[in-house]
């Protein structure tokens, strides 16, 4: 009853349609590039270069986010939200324009780097601002709700670029042309955020108040860090995060060499699919997580529910493995599940124990180390799969990480993982 009632205010209905729509951009975005790269017949890519694409579009943000971040945390983030989704749309358009004329794929990927880093700009922002819009007894569900909710939109995107693609054709000016949809939702999603009031969603105190933003810049991962290392139960959750997307990474580069090499048979096939139904299963997965971790986290806490879930990975990562169609899917439901999981323990460990002074800045550094950790990991899988792309050992490794993750939450203190109580958090806001 709480939830709804939270739910029905103005406010927070917004903050979801932001949020929605800009989910369905970056998911119709991120599948036209990669049906672009990947199953494209004007382009032929191979495992390392998936990996230097994906390192391209990822690791400069992942440098430069905690320095950024500091701008969620110094400026009006409703502001931030508004410009910042005109300009990834601005970016979207020029990566059609560079995809249509045929350029090489680095080209590509460059202009596309605007268009990611802008995305996991405004994901920060939302996450950052969402205490403002929630009230804390309630925020574990709104964000499991929410969250996933957005998670399914990334899949209606991927959906929406599979039918365009469809429509456009596979080629260059196709792929071109299914990129633009992208562009529409980014735009929709700056004009709801600028119907917030200035200031609604924070920061109430200003980091770097009456310095320059280029002053906050430059503190940013210094301020960032600081937040992780006074704040334990911040810090054990963000491992448990780089240990999925360790796993996860992993097995996007495997699976995507796979379905281009090897028929798995019904209902999965081959190629696109093949990663269309098994994006389907991982959002399955996280729709599922909406339901199990308010549940979990308020009978177990969150140590119990992070450890358990890092187990719950070890046996898909052993499902994955048997390389069957139907035992992937099960696999990428189960890893849908784990992830979105840990994905929102985390989320309510940055959003109620650490001061909304600092907690931009910390949504960036989560940011950086989710996309470096994604990103080295393809770069171990691109070194040690064969030229099918599937690799016992590799799974091996992927099982054996969540297993090392998993002891290491349940040996943690639970008073450290469970984090401060909503009081001591006031007060350092106060303090700051």
């Amino acid at each position: 009853m709480k939830l709804w009632t939270q739910v029905k205010t103005p406010d927070l209905l917004r903050y979801l349609g932001v949020k929605v729509l800009s989910q369905v951009s970056d998911g119709a975005f991120q599948a036209a590039l990669a049906f672009s790269i990947l199953f494209n017949p004007d382009r032929h890519t191979d495992p390392i270069a998936v990996a230097a694409g994906f390192a391209v579009l990822l690791l400069p943000y992942s440098v430069l986010g905690p320095f950024a971040g500091a701008l969620l945390d110094h400026w009006d983030r409703r502001r931030v939200l508004v410009w910042i989704n005109a300009f990834r749309a601005v970016a979207i358009v020029l990566v059609a324009i560079a995809m249509s004329s045929g350029v090489p794929d680095t080209v590509v990927l460059l202009a596309a780097l605007l268009a990611t880093g802008c995305s996991r700009f405004v994901a920060s922002g939302l996450s950052a601002g969402l205490p403002h819009v929630a009230s804390p007894d309630v925020i574990i569900e709104v964000n499991a709700v929410f969250t996933t909710l957005g998670a399914g939109m990334l899949a209606v995107g991927a959906g929406l670029s599979t039918l365009l693609r469809a429509i456009f054709g596979s080629d260059n000016g196709g792929s071109g042309a299914t990129l633009l949809a992208g562009a529409v939702f980014a735009v929709a999603s700056g004009l709801l955020a600028a119907a917030f009031a200035p200031k609604r969603l924070g920061p109430d105190r200003p980091d770097g108040s009456g310095h320059s933003a280029l002053y906050s810049v430059g503190r940013g991962l210094a301020h960032g860090a600081r937040a992780v290392i006074d704040h334990p139960s911040v810090g054990v959750v963000l491992g448990a995060i780089g240990v999925h997307r360790l796993v996860f990474g992993m097995n996007t580069l495997m699976l995507l060499i796979v379905v281009r090499n090897i028929d798995l048979g019904a209902p999965l096939g081959t190629d696109v699919q093949a990663m269309a139904e098994i994006g389907v299963a991982v959002a399955a997965g996280a729709l599922l997580a909406a339901v199990i971790t308010p549940w979990s986290v308020h009978h177990f806490g969150r140590r119990r529910t992070i450890a358990v879930a890092l187990i719950g990975g070890a046996l898909a990562e052993a499902l994955v493995g048997t390389l069957t169609s139907y035992t992937v899917l099960v696999g990428a439901a189960m890893l849908g599940l784990v992830g979105q999981i840990v994905k929102l323990c985390g989320d309510v460990a940055m959003q109620c124990d650490v001061p909304d002074s600092y907690r931009g800045q910390v949504f960036a550094v989560q940011d950086a180390l989710f996309n470096t950790a994604f990103v080295a990991a393809m770069f171990i899988a691109a070194v040690s799969i064969p030229a099918d792309g599937f690799s016992i050992p590799l799974v091996v490794a992927g099982t054996l990480v969540y297993l090392v993750g998993a002891l290491l939450v349940w040996r943690a203190s639970p008073a450290v993982v469970e984090g401060p109580d909503r009081a001591t958090v006031l007060r350092e806001e106060a303090e700051v």
